[in-house]
């Protein structure tokens, strides 16, 4: 079993953004990716989102295949209703934030008081993570300590750069995991294994920008003992899921 924790399903052709769920499946089973969890490019204002209405139409389409996360804009004067109306009523599983798209500090108010909201439903928080400012290592660490009981995944491991401060930030701070998307090291995964666990460390592919097919690959590479590839190829990410509520 394989379950891609972190891909993306969007169609804004004003901004050359034309991947709709069937070019994803296409490349998952091409990997032998039995799941992916999908989020859109943009970040949703408040309720009835177009972009979350895209995800939750993907997803009710194929229902078995896909698993879907609102991505929200903190800023926005409706977030927390979004949160709420993708959590409750479309039954979505988690939150992703990428500070570089809504320009916004990590640990601002705006996203702490989203992030908490998204703790009280058991529902894990994905940041995007990066060379970039906003989405540095230490940036997002801030917002995890700030808000201890959020499950926050550092996607991307850091980045090209950054993979060091992740796994140090991830030693300090339990409530840390660390997605392997996009990162190009198989041994940095062994290293993120060895250093804060295999229940800490989920697959991802960041499809279809990064080709699932090489992100499988890039996992097998990092020669991790079987009991711990289980863990980051699909139950890591099932339990998180399976723990999500849909009320509060």
């Amino acid at each position: 079993m394989i379950i891609d924790s972190h891909a993306h399903v969007d169609e804004v052709l004003a901004w050359g953004w034309m991947d709709p769920p069937e070019a994803l499946i296409l490349l998952m089973d091409e990997a032998g990716v039995d799941r992916a969890v999908i989020m859109t490019y943009r970040d949703a204002a408040g309720p009835d989102d177009p972009s979350t209405l895209y995800i939750q139409e993907a997803v009710n389409r194929y229902p078995e295949r896909l698993i879907g996360y609102i991505r929200i804009n903190p800023n926005a004067a409706g977030a927390i209703e979004a949160l709420d109306q993708a959590i409750c009523d479309f039954k979505m599983k988690g939150l992703k934030l990428h500070p570089v798209s809504y320009v916004g500090f990590p640990y601002g108010e705006a996203t702490l008081r989203l992030m908490r909201r998204a703790a009280e439903y058991h529902a894990p928080v994905l940041f995007h993570t990066g060379d970039e400012a906003l989405a540095l290592p230490e940036e997002v660490a801030e917002a995890a300590r700030m808000c201890p009981q959020a499950r926050v995944i550092m996607a991307h491991m850091g980045g090209y750069y950054h993979c060091e401060a992740v796994l140090q930030a991830a030693k300090e701070l339990p409530n840390i995991l660390v997605d392997t998307s996009a990162i190009p090291y198989p041994w940095m995964i062994r290293k993120a294994v060895e250093t804060i666990g295999a229940q800490r460390v989920l697959f991802a592919s960041d499809g279809p920008g990064c080709l699932p097919t090489l992100e499988v690959e890039k996992v097998r590479l990092a020669e991790l003992r079987p009991e711990d590839e289980a863990l980051v190829f699909s139950g890591n990410i099932q339990r998180l899921l399976e723990e999500v509520r849909h009320d509060l």
